[in-house]
């Protein structure tokens, strides 16, 4: 009996450590070196330009740069140990409240940001004594300009890979949590509050700046994060489709969606293509695209980001064996058109497609 239960606690209890891949290695490599770079950036850029000229700004180092204000405005020593009480109180409040996944996903950020104020707030001193003022002392507008951006590609960077940078982004996320607040809308609150509390200790014109470096902040965050995962998203209406579709899947081996639509003016169906790309290979799709067909009616918009094959995964090369093209398919009045499309199928419903010359088309709801 006893042996038994020895087989079966051991059977149980087995487990096995999977070697990991080059890729998840890759992965976890560029995740750590993100992080590391956009909480370094982001502290550098409010200790290196905005702390030392004086200016205020939101979150945590906000939070900072108040209490020095009130306590000892030459103790810029203040400023880093504000953020490291503040982070890891609001820390503990987070993982008691957003539970124990949500801890290890904003322990880096909750010490290395404030572990970075330091190291640099000691660089700054070292500046100061060997210049005898702080990097752009003398021009504000340079000040301000170069920390909003440093500190928008800091945060970026961190954004790019999901991981979070703690501090203030905690509040927001219980609230969201508890009451469906909008986070974008709570955190953009709350830091306009904490610029604007610090009116108690500094001029009108100071929390003025503030607004504008919390702005500008902002701004850059919002170009730096996608930069790079920007695609193309192109639609191409011609009465040589069955040809475009041909050149995208087997000359640019890019998938492609057949959207069924009706011409706004003939009332004629057709399928509109809709493909994804890069920036490099959109001047090559247009290009053959017109080749094809001058006449082609050709639109491109920006997409933010895209996942799947091809973009976010490796690309699957499926035989041309299996390429199936519409003609394929009877079609009856009223049953639904399947079209293959790499690994995916589309079905659009209608029938009795017509090549038309007029590209005029209205997407059908």
């Amino acid at each position: 009996m006893l042996h038994r239960l020895e087989e079966n606690a051991g059977k149980y209890m087995k487990f096995e450590i999977k070697k990991p891949t080059w890729k998840q290695v890759r992965k976890f490599i560029y995740y750590i070196l993100m992080v590391l770079a956009g909480n370094a950036i982001a502290a550098a850029a409010s200790t290196l330009f905005i702390i030392p000229n004086g200016f205020v700004m939101g979150g945590t180092t906000g939070l900072g740069i108040f209490v020095r204000n009130l306590v000892d405005e030459q103790n810029e020593w203040l400023v880093s140990f504000t953020v490291y009480g503040v982070n890891i109180g609001l820390f503990l409040i987070g993982a008691f409240f957003l539970g124990k996944k949500f801890a290890f996903a904003t322990l880096a950020g909750t010490l290395l940001y404030p572990s970075f104020v330091s190291l640099f707030t000691y660089i700054n001193e070292l500046y100061v004594a060997a210049h005898g003022q702080p990097i752009a002392a003398d021009d504000p507008w340079l000040a301000i300009i170069c920390g909003s951006f440093m500190f928008g590609i800091g945060i970026g960077c961190a954004v790019r890979v999901g991981a979070s940078t703690g501090g203030t982004d905690i509040p927001p996320l219980i609230l969201h949590k508890f009451f469906n607040i909008p986070v974008a809308l709570s955190l953009w609150v709350l830091d306009l509050t904490i610029v604007l509390i610090q009116m108690v200790a500094v001029p009108l014109d100071t929390v003025l700046y503030g607004f504008v470096i919390t702005l500008l902040s902002s701004v850059f965050l919002d170009l730096v994060s996608p930069i790079g995962q920007r695609k193309r998203q192109v639609q191409i209406v011609s009465s040589k489709w069955k040809e475009i579709r041909t050149m995208i899947l087997n000359d640019m081996h890019r998938g492609i969606t057949l959207l069924h639509a009706r011409t706004g003016f003939l009332q004629e169906e057709r399928y509109v293509i809709m493909t994804v790309v890069s920036n490099r290979e959109l001047v090559r799709l247009r290009n053959s695209v017109q080749a094809i067909d001058p006449e082609a009616f050709f639109t491109v918009c920006v997409v933010s980001e895209v996942r799947g094959r091809g973009f976010s995964s490796e690309k699957i090369w499926l035989p041309l064996s299996e390429e199936r093209d519409v003609s394929d398919f009877p079609v009856n009045a009223g049953s639904n058109l399947p079209v293959k499309l790499d690994a995916q199928v589309i079905e659009p419903a209608s029938q009795n497609l017509e090549e038309v010359k007029d590209p005029e088309t209205s997407s059908k709801s």
